[in-house]
């Protein structure tokens, strides 16, 4: 049975729509919740794989969350071991800081539903090649990180360039949420944190819009999370292929 490590920080960022498919594939699933544990320092090497979930707090600021260093170096050795990574919105820009990359604030906060173009580089990816030519992804966050050196971009939107990136063959860094349903992003706007995020940015999005949005994309957003998902999880049935990251 493969083991997969998850890295949680925050009770409403969690695995969502990747949840059935791990369990379907006979996945054994063991969460490092930061949150709950800030002290925890997880062993990477008993794993085949590190997923590593989003949440509010941003990459940098270590003196009020000290787990974020630990996570930095867990992934720089999961990546030099070769394992499969996944990094979603948060755990993007960790993967993205354990590479090398600069994190910083983004010009605009996206949150709802925004047009995403893969590049041309996309179109060879596995997990990418059957992107459309834009596609409407849910978003949620405040940060965005440089293209780390050696990594390959996938995916921009209008007002974030760098939304997806592949390092090496088996490390992915996604900027937006695939593994959202109607559900989750329900919670979301109910969240306390979410909801007073959400007065700050009043004119530029609101809860209905948000709401009106998800019935009109999350079916294509859904089979596109079964296809991008599906894949990530193939990468486990290859050898791992070690890969040495540059110093800092």
């Amino acid at each position: 049975m493969r083991r997969l490590l998850v890295f949680q920080h925050v009770p409403f960022e969690i695995l969502g729509t990747l949840h059935a498919l791990l369990k379907a594939r006979g996945f054994r699933l063991r969460y490092a919740n930061f949150g709950r544990h800030p002290e925890a320092r997880p062993d990477v090497t008993r794993y085949n794989g590190l997923v590593v979930l989003g949440g509010p707090m941003s990459v940098d600021d270590t003196e009020r969350h000290p787990h974020l260093a630990v996570e930095v170096a867990c992934i720089r050795q999961a990546i030099d071991r070769g394992l499969p990574v996944l990094g979603i919105c948060l755990g993007a820009q960790l993967i993205a800081k354990a590479l090398g990359a600069r994190i910083y604030a983004n010009a605009v906060k996206e949150i709802g539903w925004y047009e995403v173009f893969p590049t041309l580089a996309a179109q060879d990816d596995p997990l990418f090649k059957d992107f459309g030519a834009v596609e409407k992804i849910f978003q949620w966050h405040g940060d965005a990180f440089d293209l780390p050196t050696g990594a390959v971009h996938l995916a921009s939107s209008r007002t974030c360039s760098y939304q997806a990136f592949r390092y090496g063959t088996t490390v992915y860094g996604l900027q937006f949420h695939l593994e959202v349903d109607e559900r989750l992003i329900e919670r979301w706007l109910t969240v306390p944190e979410h909801c007073a995020e959400l007065a700050q940015e009043r004119g530029r999005t609101d809860p209905e819009t948000i709401r009106c949005e998800t019935t009109l994309y999350i079916q294509q957003s859904r089979g596109i999370s079964d296809r991008v998902f599906s894949r990530f999880i193939d990468l486990f049935s290859l050898p791992p292929k070690r890969a040495a990251l540059r110093s800092r």
